[in-house]
């Protein structure tokens, strides 16, 4: 029961908070991104989070709960949920790699550089978005095809996908953001310090505070909980309990709906901006006009 509904709760609870973190950060009080161009990655994580939990995750709902998944129904939906099941979570990792480099360098002078510019982090995200569009394009292109029976095969004809392509996805997800994530947060945890003992600190340093906190406690729980989903079922996949290892991967997806109730618990600007829409009915008609 668990392991067939608990996928479906992630996909209604995850659309929503995702949803309605990337609605709050589309507001005016987040549009002066030239002060503040990580509100662009944190919009984008919001859109790929979504995107996170229509592959695998609900293939695990629907197989539970009406017998068949999205992977071996048709060619092209084999191909489409093959491709995200990669590409959406290595995006979601170096978008958060790229936000640890961002906290790091607004708190270390310099405090302003090339990666703190707004079109400069569009183009980043641009890059992200290209670059790993090109490393999974094989499986559009490639991967899943009919048996002689008429079943579908998610493998490839010319090559052995898996498990060939869960190592490498445990490198790009998981592996080298998590080092990346680490050496930028402990430069970042160093700077918070050393604001915290310093009586004169800048106004804009002060800014960049709570934002940071809120942003190193997100890629600190993406280590911790998407980690062994990966590992798993890179080399376990034959050996390990079905119920563990599935176990692992709802701890795995659940981590891509915490944006929204991390952000209301830590950031207290998002979490004034959101209350005030849900309080203050002046202010969203406001909006609407």
């Amino acid at each position: 029961m668990f392991v067939t509904y608990y996928p479906f709760i992630l996909i209604i609870i995850g659309t929503l908070f995702n949803f309605f973190t990337f609605v709050v950060l589309s507001l005016p009080t987040f549009r002066t991104i030239s002060r503040r161009p990580t509100i662009h990655y944190m919009r984008a994580i919001a859109i790929f989070d979504i995107l996170m939990l229509y592959g695998w995750n609900l293939d695990h709902y629907l197989f539970g709960a009406h017998g068949f998944t999205l992977l071996l129904y048709s060619i092209t939906s084999c191909k489409i949920v093959a491709f995200l099941n990669y590409f959406t979570p290595q995006v979601s990792a170096w978008l958060r790699v790229f936000i640890c480099l961002d906290r790091y360098l607004s708190l270390s002078p310099p405090h302003k550089t090339w990666f703190n510019q707004s079109k400069n982090v569009l183009n980043i995200i641009a890059c992200i978005v290209i670059v790993f569009t090109l490393i999974n394009v094989h499986l559009l292109i490639f991967a899943c095809f009919r048996n002689p029976n008429g079943t579908v095969n998610p493998s490839a004809r010319f090559y052995n996908i898996y498990p060939l392509w869960d190592y490498v996805n445990l490198v790009l997800y998981n592996c080298t953001p998590f080092i990346f994530m680490v050496i930028f947060n402990s430069g970042v945890i160093y700077h918070l310090s050393r604001l915290r003992q310093t009586s004169t600190v800048q106004n804009s340093q002060i800014q960049h505070r709570s934002i940071t906190i809120t942003l190193v406690i997100t890629t600190f729980l993406f280590s911790v909980m998407t980690i062994p989903a990966t590992v798993g079922f890179a080399f376990f996949s034959n050996t390990a309990s079905y119920i563990v290892l599935h176990l692992l991967d709802a701890i795995l997806y659940t981590y891509h709906i915490l944006s929204f109730p991390l952000y209301m618990i830590t950031f207290s600007e998002f979490r004034q901006v959101f209350l005030l829409i849900i309080l203050n009915r002046q202010y969203r008609v406001q909006l609407i006009i």
